[in-house]
């Protein structure tokens, strides 16, 4: 199926969740995705660390078992819809931050591990991934992920946009006082890279962080497709279109204008510019 025909239409889940409670994270999920599933989507998407709770310390430790990535699968599998899933996933040499790309099968498509790790709350508790993308065609629709800080680098995104995606995915769990990444800074990522995203954020608080909602689906021209407020629950729906992605890309180049072969001069420039030709103005 050509990419520049086919759309998606995705759903945003933006919810609390139940710190460190597992199951009643899974019911949560199965519930969101009966009903995006009823009102037509191809992919459910959920906030970040949504099954295992975030900023919930030592706690983590004990909930993220080897099993979890299994037991998660399963659930998407019975939910019967393709779910992009925030959760700790157990490494050797640590827990990542992840989220699981999950078709409607229950066979995992891919995984993200977040690569840029926030302040002492994140290098405590996690360890980064190393690796961008991939970029997944998927009912095709060249998806990628990233997780909440990751977007607010504007290289993750233009690396990816350069490798084909048109729709970013970014479970997040964004927190006081940074409410303007989500009020504003994700149009700008969309329209400077011409790539849709999907922003899926938490709601409530844990522990001390009080989370500031506002997910929201912005299109490849910036123009917000769905938006939720700043503290209920909401489930959010928008259909991406590949065609037009791509038509927002031959209208606004940035990708083909840009010059990534400038260097930045080690010194000023001294030598003078050559003189204007003034001759026209002269009285003769």
């Amino acid at each position: 199926m050509s990419t520049f025909n086919s759309s998606l239409r995705i759903a945003v889940l933006q919810s609390a969740g139940i710190e460190g409670d597992v199951e009643g994270n899974l019911r949560a999920l199965a519930a969101a995705a009966g009903r995006a599933r009823s009102l037509g989507a191809d992919l459910l998407i959920t906030p970040e660390m949504f099954v295992t709770g975030y900023n919930i310390g030592e706690r983590l430790d004990a909930v993220v078992t080897d099993d979890l990535p299994g037991r998660i699968r399963t659930a998407v599998r019975h939910s019967g819809l393709a779910t992009a899933v925030g959760t700790g996933v157990r490494r050797p040499d640590g827990i990542a931050n992840s989220v699981l790309l999950i078709d409607a099968d229950g066979s995992l498509i891919a995984r993200y591990d977040k690569t840029h790790l926030f302040g002492a709350l994140d290098r405590a508790l996690f360890v980064a991934g190393d690796t961008l993308g991939p970029v997944i065609s998927f009912r095709g629709v060249r998806l990628a992920m990233l997780i909440c800080y990751d977007v607010e680098f504007p290289e993750n995104v233009r690396a990816l946009a350069l490798a084909g995606a048109q729709l970013v995915i970014v479970p997040t769990a964004q927190m006081e006082p940074y409410e303007f990444i989500a009020e504003h800074l994700l149009r700008v990522r969309a329209w400077e890279n011409q790539i849709a995203i999907a922003y899926a954020n938490r709601v409530g608080s844990e522990g001390r962080l009080r989370y500031v909602g506002r997910s929201s689906i912005v299109d490849a021209d910036g123009s917000v497709l769905a938006h939720a407020g700043a503290a209920e629950e909401d489930l959010l729906f928008a259909t991406i279109d590949a065609g037009a992605v791509e038509r927002s890309r031959s209208r606004n180049p940035y990708l083909l204008d840009r010059r990534p072969d400038l260097a930045v001069s080690p010194v000023p420039r001294t030598n003078p510019l050559p003189e204007e030709d003034d001759s026209h103005d002269r009285i003769r």
